[in-house]
């Protein structure tokens, strides 16, 4: 059974930093793109960052590049988001996403990030 554990999330004043971090079970990131989305009060979900299976190419929305950075630790199973200089634009719940090559993608709980000072 597929299950994402997010945490990491809190509150956070601007400039400041968090991480976050996704811990899987039931598959394995060796062969699995993994991407963090997040969702704003009253928006959408937006896409914030993904990193490759075998984790050479990342890509990071134009709205964090520079202040975001996604990696993993294979050994580890788990995905993290490095945020740093948040901005209270950030303020959303993350979640972690698992982009299985051979089934429909699996999506964490959430955590919930909010900066404000």
């Amino acid at each position: 059974q597929v299950q994402l554990v997010e945490s990491g999330g809190g509150l956070v004043q601007p400039g400041g930093s968090l991480r976050l971090s996704c811990a899987a079970s039931g598959f394995t990131m060796t062969t699995t793109p993994m991407s963090w989305y997040r969702q704003a009060p009253g928006k959408g979900r937006e896409f914030v960052a993904t990193i490759t299976a075998d984790g050479d190419i990342t890509n990071i929305a134009n709205s964090v590049r520079g202040r975001f950075t996604i990696s993993k630790d294979t050994a580890k199973n788990t995905v993290f988001l490095q945020m740093d200089n948040l901005k209270p634009e950030d303020t959303a719940v993350y979640y972690c996403v698992a982009r299985h090559p051979d089934f429909p993608d699996s999506w964490g709980q959430g955590t919930q990030v909010t900066v404000s000072s």
